[in-house]
């Protein structure tokens, strides 16, 4: 499936409701990106991701903290190995691909992503901070 192809099912629900799981929204992620500047594909997919929970009556699945963080990890990682194409992307990435114990575990502590705030907007890495703190003393 191209990446227009994707994204047209995807925008258009065309996904059975317990079918869309972690890998598929780096898949789509990687779609929108491949597509559109950044900041526009990160309003796009966000409000795809939204419409579709709201769909499905799963509002409160929606993070906009991981969203963006995924968004962003995926964007860097496809400059950084030059791959336009998924399958190649995909096979050199696939730390990405993993949903439990995955990346943002190495950046996130596990309350500060299941907060209510993270939920609502992006919230900085905290474990970053951590790090720096030491470093600062």
């Amino acid at each position: 499936m191209s990446n227009e192809e994707l994204i047209c099912s995807f925008e258009s629900d065309a996904f059975p409701p317990d079918s869309f799981h972690h890998a598929d929204h780096v898949r789509l992620a990687f779609a929108y990106l491949s597509l559109y500047p950044v900041l526009r594909a990160l309003e796009k997919f966000a409000s795809a991701l939204q419409r579709f929970a709201s769909a499905r009556g799963k509002t409160q699945l929606y993070n906009e903290t991981i969203t963006c963080a995924y968004l962003f990890l995926i964007r860097e990682r496809m400059v950084r190995c030059e791959a336009a194409d998924w399958d190649v992307f995909a096979s050199q990435n696939p730390d990405l691909l993993i949903w439990k114990d995955g990346i943002l575990s190495r950046y996130y502590q596990e309350p500060t992503l299941k907060s209510e705030l993270a939920r609502k907007v992006f919230v900085l890495p905290d474990k970053a901070f951590e790090l720096q703190h030491l470093f600062l003393k």
